[in-house]
């Protein structure tokens, strides 16, 4: 698969330095000004609002192509919810994760009720194109009665004990929002969430789990494959 299907003209940087700056943004806990200080740096003079504009239009379409190279998820679907604050205002994100810790789906909904679990369940599946073997859950009622309706010959397991991976995916989101002071609207934060998880986890594999000289060998894969899905890589060389 090549780059991404986008076009940088009328942009008067560089496609290594857009990329770059929506790297760092997504994938650190970075604010635009932080970005910008960076990139002034390494001798770019860049705005802040200019790096705001690049994330809120690239991010996304770097996230999906990226997703697009990521294998099916797993037959072992992890569900959890949270509350975030937008606008002032208590909201939920809903959040699924395989059970080797990929992020599937995001949503925020205004509800944490029978029809968004529902609402979600049938919104994995249409994405994944899958139906899972079990889901795991806490004991919100609101997944029993969906599971019921949605996927009733799929088993359930539902404990709190049991849903680590979930909760454990959501800790980069809090951190996130602690940066971010919070949420102005639900769509400014599902278009943020949903880059964010596109992104960040890419570059976060697993360390703890293999040596140091497996580790720099997959990021540099890794690396390579984010050049070709933001362009850079069809850019032609310095002689």
């Amino acid at each position: 698969m090549g780059a991404v299907s986008l076009s940088y003209k009328r942009h008067r940087y560089p496609v290594e330095v857009i990329s770059h700056c929506v790297w760092l943004y997504y994938r650190f806990p970075l604010s635009f000004r932080e970005v910008e200080e960076l990139m002034l740096e390494r001798g770019i003079v860049v705005s802040y609002e200019t790096v705001r504009r690049w994330c809120a239009k690239f991010g996304p379409r770097y996230a999906g192509a990226l997703r697009r190279r990521q294998p099916g998820p797993g037959d072992k679907w992890h569900l959890d919810e949270v509350f975030v604050k937008i606008n002032g205002e208590q909201r939920y994100l809903w959040r699924a994760v395989d059970q080797d810790g990929n992020v599937m789906d995001i949503l925020v909904q205004d509800r944490r009720d029978k029809a968004a679990a529902r609402y979600f369940l049938r919104r994995l599946m249409k994405k994944t194109g899958a139906v899972p073997r079990v889901i795991v859950t806490d004991k919100l009622r609101s997944y029993g009665a969906a599971h019921r309706e949605v996927m009733p010959s799929v088993e359930h397991r539902q404990s709190k004990y049991l849903n680590n991976q979930a909760e454990n995916s959501h800790q980069p989101t809090r951190q996130r929002e602690r940066t971010m002071k919070g949420f102005r609207s639900m769509g400014g934060a599902q278009r943020f969430l949903s880059a964010v998880s596109g992104i960040s986890p890419y570059f976060r594999p697993r360390r703890h789990l293999m040596p140091a000289h497996d580790f720099r060998a997959e990021m540099t894969v890794r690396f390579a494959i984010w050049e070709q899905i933001t362009g850079v890589a069809g850019l032609p060389t310095a002689p």
